[in-house]
């Protein structure tokens, strides 16, 4: 008898093999490997009037990879070793009842990453399948497929758009209610009033609050000032820049984006990548931890050698300590994204990378290292100059102490000038120079930004935020001008039928208690069922209501009647964009180029 091992990715297959003897193989499911079927009640593939049942099939690309798996684990021992989350835990299930293996027995391992050690200790302390976890995800499936097969048809025949979704609506409702607060915000006009000095520049201390927002104002203070200044103050203070979290996977994302230029997808497939294993020599490594996590603890005996390198390699003084940050809603079963070792710095595995997953690479270490180093010290001076009741201040601030800074070789701190200067000493101004200015409405959402807003909302987990963005964009429901993500007008329309008809489901809130009760499945704390049996039905009351009174929208006509029937001719969708069509489709089937 052999033990097969069954992970998601191929790629995965190689890097664990070569730990095992010829007494193992490692084989894949390729990701999930059956879905809901369409059956039943509105497709759904869900019997919603008997507890919410599932019913699935293989699909049609595993069908293969499910036969070759019943005839590999036949006879043989089987250990089910996909994804440690949620969704990991359903394809063991998945797998377990494809295969017939009884749920009574410890046939689940798990490892955060995909190095030797990692894996020979979860292969010795096997466990069983957790039913919760499962659970959870499958109302996650159900709870999309209702809400995705409910309204995505209705908003399809009433007004055009191709499709909604639990997570992903609530996204474009937050880019449209931003567009609408950009659109509807008015300038106001506020002065910057500066003192100029031989040396330095100094603000006046109403500048921060906007508060010189009329001429007259301005006026007032202008005329207050006469000769010189007086420094009313000099004061000193250390003050500490504390180092910053490991990574988690919207931070991971957000770095990503903003520092590397690439998309949150991009982010992740080379973070993948780093996971399942890099060919080093004559061996395949894995590189990082799992990449999708939303914890920021890490593992003890890591925490302890990186302490060591860090004071091997920078000296005692650099050495931090361990920060622990908890919030609601984090699934803290495995850990932040790290390196596997401290000890292979980004240098040493530039030549077995590529340029892209290099980048991702180093982004990762540095950060991880950083997190555990002393924090930067900075020495601050502030200064107030005092005219006739009018306060001005200047600031300046000086590393003192590098910290973790010291894990970035490429860091550069901008020095300020700190000022050789008493209390009481008189000065004057070269000038009194003011601006014009107006008051800015919000920035418009960037990819980074919505991730970093979905996650604060507890909207989604680690693993949906990329592809709410890409779905977003292939719906055309917004659209990228530069680095901003803008909705177009068939978004705008989508978020005023769903606002409404369905804005007590579709909202940051109800969406982020959806999550909290799928967290409460998953613990044992919540049935399934009763959570399912409530949301649908008040659902489905709403679609009903929906399909009566939303206002249908008619194609846009071009002014001119078919040649073949005599219809009025209009503007038609298709996937590659606009066509002119007859308004008798589908009983008259011309077509014209838009142009």
């Amino acid at each position: 008898m052999k033990t097969v091992i069954i992970v998601e990715s191929p790629a995965k297959t190689k890097t664990i093999q070569q730990y095992l003897g010829s007494d193992f193989i490692v084989d894949a499911s390729v990701g999930h490997i059956r879905e809901l079927t369409k059956q039943g009640k509105g497709g759904l593939g869900v019997d919603v009037d008997n507890g919410f049942k599932a019913t699935y099939k293989v699909d049609k690309k595993h069908q293969t990879v499910v036969k070759e798996l019943i005839k590999k684990t036949k006879g043989n021992k089987v250990l089910l070793a996909t994804d440690p989350d949620r969704e990991g835990e359903a394809i063991a299930w998945h797998l377990a009842d494809v295969l017939g293996l009884s749920l009574d027995e410890e046939n689940r391992i798990t490892f955060n990453e995909v190095t030797k050690n990692a894996v020979l200790e979860a292969i010795s302390h096997p466990t069983k399948i957790d039913m919760n976890l499962v659970k959870s995800q499958e109302t996650r499936r159900i709870l999309d497929r209702i809400i995705g097969f409910k309204l995505s048809p209705l908003l399809q025949k009433k007004i055009k758009s191709k499709s909604a979704g639990r997570v992903q609506s609530v996204a474009l409702k937050m880019i449209v209610d931003l567009e609408k607060e950009i659109e509807a915000f008015i300038p106001t006009p506020f002065y910057n009033v500066k003192a100029i000095f031989k040396h330095f520049d100094a603000e006046h201390q109403l500048n921060k609050s906007k508060e010189i927002d009329t001429e007259e104002k301005l006026n007032a203070i202008l005329n207050h000032i006469d000769g010189p200044f007086k420094v009313s103050s000099v004061n000193y203070r250390k003050r500490s820049r504390v180092a910053p979290m490991p990574y988690v996977t919207s931070t991971l994302q957000q770095d990503g984006i903003n520092r590397l230029g690439y998309s949150g997808a991009q982010v992740m497939k080379y973070a993948q990548e780093l996971y399942e294993g890099i060919k080093i020599g004559d061996e395949n490594v894995g590189l990082i931890t799992y990449m999708r996590t939303d914890s920021t603890r890490l593992n003890g005996q890591f925490v302890t050698d990186t302490l060591h390198h860090i004071e091997h390699t920078f000296g005692k003084d650099y050495v931090g300590k361990v920060k622990v940050k908890t919030k609601e809603n984090t699934q803290d079963a495995h850990e932040a994204v790290r390196p596997t070792s401290i000890d292979r710095t980004p240098e040493s595995l530039k030549h077995h990378l590529s340029d892209q997953q290099y980048k991702v690479y180093d982004l990762i270490y540095r950060r991880t290292l950083s997190s555990l180093m002393a924090d930067a010290l900075y020495e601050e001076q502030s200064i107030a100059l005092e005219n006739h009741g009018e306060v001005f201040t200047y600031g300046g601030s000086k590393l003192v102490f590098m910290g973790y800074h010291k894990a970035n070789p490429d860091y550069k701190e901008k020095l300020d000038t700190f000022l050789d200067i008493e209390e009481n000493q008189l000065l004057d101004a070269v000038s009194i120079d003011h601006e014009l200015n107006y008051t800015k409405p919000k920035p418009r959402y960037t990819e980074a930004s919505l991730i970093k807003d979905l996650e604060e909302y507890g909207i989604g987990r680690p693993s949906t935020y990329a592809e709410t963005n890409r779905t977003l964009l292939a719906r055309h429901y917004i659209e990228k001008k530069q680095k901003a993500l803008v909705p177009t007008e068939q978004g705008k329309l989508t978020v005023e039928q769903l606002d409404l008809f369905f804005s007590h489901v579709i909202n940051t809130n109800y969406t982020k208690k959806m999550e909290k009760a799928l967290d409460e499945i998953s613990l044992g704390d919540a049935q399934s069922d009763a959570f399912l049996g409530e949301f649908y039905h008040k659902f489905e009351q709403l679609v009903q209501h929906a399909d009566k009174e939303m206002v249908k929208k008619e194609p846009t006509q071009v002014g001119r009647d078919c040649p073949l029937c005599g219809a009025p001719l209009v503007i038609r969708k298709w996937k590659k964009g606009e066509f002119i069509g007859c308004s008798n489709y589908p009983r008259c089937k011309h077509t014209e180029n838009l142009t």
